[in-house]
């Protein structure tokens, strides 16, 4: 999985990791695990620098959450219920799962973006009810790039520790990738078939 990666990085440098990592966060499941990693492999080799590594995949990050924040402005709060009441079974929620949601990001949005740039999926995901909050840009821009900073910083530094073993990582890296989304895949298909709409489990 990772050659394609390290070709499109050694093409592109600091543009192909901005590249990516935006790719990364509009259409999952690139791992930014494995991106950063090898970035911070090319730093070990001498073909990248750390601070420069670090801001790009940091700007990647923040333009690719950027885009589900602003389909979350688009659509709005208000708009999305008919959406929600027609497709709720195959997104395994109804509308009252959505005003939780909601509350709930309202009064703790801002460190729940920042939190967030730390676990699987949802580091993409939270971008969304973000926008439909209409949480100010500023702020949102501020948050997610404090946290893309600090996991990014993570990602180069375990990459450029490892130094050359990058047979190594791929051969972790993949597995778990692939056993990640076959997980995903599962867990989904258990929440279609045993989900039931609120005013059904009452």
């Amino acid at each position: 999985m990772g050659h394609w990666i390290v070709g499109l990085i050694a093409a592109g440098g600091y543009w192909g990791i901005a590249l990516l990592m935006a790719l990364e966060n509009i259409i999952p499941p690139i791992p930014s695990e494995l991106i950063m990693g090898l970035g911070g492999i090319a730093a070990s080799r001498g073909h990248m620098d750390l601070v420069l590594l670090t801001i790009a995949g940091t700007v990647g990050t923040v333009v690719g959450n950027c885009f589900w924040y602003w389909v979350g402005r688009k659509v709005g709060y208000k708009r999305l219920k008919p959406f929600i009441d027609r497709w709720g079974r195959w997104l395994t929620v109804d509308w009252c799962d959505v005003e939780r949601a909601y509350r709930f990001f309202r009064k703790h949005g801002g460190w729940m973006v920042f939190v967030c740039r730390f676990l699987p999926t949802f580091r993409t995901m939270i971008s969304l009810p973000a926008g439909l909050v209409a949480m100010p840009f500023w702020r949102f821009v501020v948050w997610t790039a404090a946290g893309s900073a600090i996991w990014n910083a993570f990602l180069v530094w375990a990459g450029y520790t490892l130094g050359r073993q990058f047979t190594e990582i791929d051969k972790v890296v993949g597995p778990v990738t692939i056993a990640s989304i076959a997980l995903i895949v599962l867990w989904y298909l258990y929440r279609i078939f045993t989900w039931k709409p609120t005013a059904q489990q009452a």
